[in-house]
């Protein structure tokens, strides 16, 4: 983008560098020694101020400076909670929520110091009404702890964004994951919250009814604030029923841009595929070499179908009969349940097989999402500037939401491929951004996204975002820093 202030694609415009919170984070608030006092007579070893305990929970998986909080506190009620941020906001300091640490932008960040309220103690399911579809949970219950929980019962929870990721937490950051493209995102998925606000209130979004038109649409609101604007301590969830049969298999193509108009035309036929995800060629060759697959290294789909073994049968047929008019196949299916969760996990350990192909590189984890008729040009058209660029940069996405994701690698003592990397995240949002697309489908804003929120929304809809995060947040001690920057001069 040479030395220009700004990097143009089309008719966007973007600033040419993120602007995070300085890596040197803000002088400790003036008022925690009082803070940690008071936590300490309540909570006893259950606040942490150890070195080590805090820079855990600092960002860690992203190239956002790891800022660690002053405290960790480990509440086991909502009361507690309450008590925690009451104490806080008394003496102004920040609260940031924590569920596992696995965001991706910097969400779990204190870079103005303040205390972390983990939720690792908070993991119970408070009730399953498997007659409504539905269960009560608290915030630190897990997926895969809750999807055990419920497997007696013939339900699940459906989402799955590959980290075995706290409930709260994929509330937080409005997850969506490999199944979203049949059941839908979190904000789909949340039929009400119990939330503890800045003043140590405690807010209940909705009731347990699958619809309402009673006022605001609090519940999703909520969803996607990343703790900016109230700390989510509840939760009820729609479940769906196991389904009766599930076919899953991979499916090889001459090129990306195949492979993105096989899946534009599944979306667009109505097949009702449950899972749809694509592998660029090198993501192929570092699953096989990190998951020890036998894949073919060539741009690759994974599918999965949900129904009854007639659907699922038909399903598979119909894909099947798309793919090969476009040059893909043949099908390798896994019909045994481990070769599925085999399959399946290798595309989970995506971040981790791409960080393989180059041991001791930096790794920079990052997504946009276009509409699906713009998938396979904006993909293609990424592959090109990767080339361009000289960078190790695998490619994979739910392409049947129009969203991928780059797993870049680089060595953060070169300048000069930083700064390459850098420009080429910036260009991928840009040209996102000129297709009607967003600077994130799903990892969220945190802190590594927020120089790109006014390109995406306009100055109008931002405002009105701080506008409601005054309203919620008058002092500003949650989970600041994140989301919402402050106001231009």
């Amino acid at each position: 983008m040479g030395a220009s202030e700004e990097a143009k694609i089309g008719t966007v415009s973007l600033p040419t560098k993120p602007q995070t919170p300085n890596g040197n984070r803000a002088p400790r608030p003036a008022n925690l020694a009082a803070v940690l006092s008071s936590l300490t007579q309540q909570f006893g070893n259950r606040l942490v101020t150890s070195q080590a305990v805090c820079e855990q929970h600092g960002n860690t998986l992203t190239w956002v400076v790891n800022q660690p909080p002053d405290a960790v506190v480990f509440p086991q009620s909502i009361a507690d909670v309450q008590a925690i941020v009451r104490i806080c906001a008394a003496q102004g300091v920040p609260v940031i929520p924590f569920g596992t640490g696995s965001s991706l932008e910097g969400q779990v960040n204190a870079p103005f110091g303040g205390v972390s309220i983990d939720f690792r103690d908070m993991n119970k399911v408070l009730a399953v009404h498997s007659e409504d579809l539905d269960c009560v949970i608290e915030p630190g219950i897990t997926r895969k702890t809750l999807n055990e929980h419920l497997r007696d019962q013939g339900l699940f929870f459906p989402l799955d964004p590959g980290a075995d990721a706290s409930l709260g937490g994929m509330a937080a950051t409005r997850c969506s994951g490999t199944n979203a493209v049949r059941y839908g995102t979190m904000k789909d998925n949340v039929l009400s919250l119990k939330v503890v606000l800045a003043n140590g209130e405690m807010m209940t979004t909705a009731r347990r009814a699958k619809k309402s038109s009673a006022g605001y649409d609090l519940t999703r609101l909520m969803i996607g604030s990343e703790g900016t604007l109230g700390v989510i301590v509840e939760l009820t969830l729609r479940l769906s029923g196991i389904p009766e049969a599930i076919a899953a298999g991979v499916c090889p193509f001459p090129s990306v841009e195949a492979a993105c108009n096989v899946a534009i035309l599944t979306i667009q036929s109505g097949i009702p595929v449950a899972r749809i995800e694509l592998l660029d060629e090198l993501q192929v060759k570092a699953s096989n070499a990190y998951s020890k697959l036998t894949l073919p290294v060539t741009p690759m789909l994974f599918v999965e179908f949900h129904g009854s073994d007639a659907g699922v049968a038909e399903q598979s047929r119909r894909f099947g009969e798309i793919a090969s008019e476009l040059g893909g196949g043949p099908f390798d299916w896994a019909t045994k349940a481990e070769d599925r969760t085999k399959l399946w996990q290798a595309r989970h350990d995506a971040y981790w097989s791409g960080r393989a192909l180059r041991p001791g590189a930096s790794v920079f984890a990052t997504d946009v999402c276009v509409p699906i008729s713009r998938l396979a040009e904006c993909v293609t058209a990424t592959q090109r500037d990767i080339a361009e660029s000289h960078l190790i940069a695998p490619i994979m996405g739910h392409v049947g939401d129009g969203n991928f994701h780059l797993t870049m690698t680089f060595d953060m003592a070169d300048a000069d491929e930083v700064a390459r990397a850098k420009a080429l995240h910036e260009r991928l949002i840009a040209r996102a951004l000129a297709m009607d697309g967003t600077c994130t489908g799903e990892h969220g804003v945190g802190q590594g996204k927020m120089a790109y929120l006014e390109a995406e929304h306009g100055r109008p809809a931002l405002e009105a975002m701080r506008a409601i995060k005054q309203a919620f947040d008058p002092c500003g001690i949650m989970n600041p820093g994140k989301i919402i920057g402050p106001a231009p001069a």
